[in-house]
């Protein structure tokens, strides 16, 4: 009889523990739908649809098929980026640079994770929650040509400097207000540099959103929000 009830509660207590691994699958499953669904929908509305102004000061739009970047003037009469992302900062310095790209991301998934492949469960799980900081991601560029990936905007004198502003409060600055670099062996090239960040990454504001936000800020086309460089890129490529 003993040995009868001892298999009944451990076949009711098995039972329990797989309906609830059962709901927690249904669950995930369920959320991940509607964040995709979300995604989807939020990033079709358009905000900035159209805009009048064309203005002479280049700026482009840039993604590696996941990631986006802002890419801008190193130097020009409105803003010299070189008081803040310093040549010296790079593994090569040269002055002949003439863009620099600046995106933004969660700091252990840009120096830990060169290629999906080095992706660890724990940098992905710190990420998707805003577990861990930020970190700002600098590429210097000689030229860029226009293509599926590359998208290039006219900004007025106006709009450029409120995305210069959008760019520079992003920087989680040291006492003196100077920008931090970061000293990591994890850069992808000689023409690159990290530094300190404001904000945190997550499921919620992603490289995505803050390239999104930048163009918001600016007068660009943009999203009502979205976590995928596809979104962005839809509304310009139609």
């Amino acid at each position: 009889m003993r040995k009868y009830r001892f298999e009944e509660r451990k076949s009711l207590l098995l039972g329990r523990v797989i309906r609830t691994l059962i709901r927690a699958i249904v669950s995930f499953i369920g959320i991940v739908v509607v964040y995709l669904v979300a995604a989807v929908i939020l990033s079709a509305i358009p905000v900035n649809r159209t805009s009048d102004v064309k203005g002479k000061i280049e700026v482009y739009l840039l993604s590696n098929g996941v990631h986006t970047d802002l890419v801008v003037p190193y130097r020009n009469h409105l803003k010299d980026w070189s008081a803040e992302v310093k040549p010296e900062h790079f593994s090569l310095p040269d002055t002949t640079y003439r863009y620099l790209a600046f995106g933004w991301g969660d700091k252990a998934f840009y120096l830990e994770t060169p290629n999906w492949s080095d992706l660890k469960v724990q940098t992905a799980f710190n990420a998707a929650f805003g577990l861990g900081p930020s970190a700002v991601h600098t590429t210097f560029f000689r030229s860029l040509i226009e293509n599926e990936d590359c998208i290039k905007l006219r900004l007025s004198e106006e709009q450029y400097l409120k995305l210069v502003r959008f760019i520079e409060d992003t920087f989680d600055r040291g006492k003196t207000g100077e920008t931090v670099q970061i000293n990591t062996n994890g850069l992808y090239g000689p023409h690159d540099a990290f530094y300190k960040a404001n904000g945190r990454y997550n499921l919620f504001k992603t490289c995505n959103t803050w390239t999104n936000q930048g163009l918001k800020v600016s007068g660009q086309k943009a999203c009502l929000w979205t976590p995928f460089d596809k979104g962005i890129f839809w509304h310009y490529r139609r």
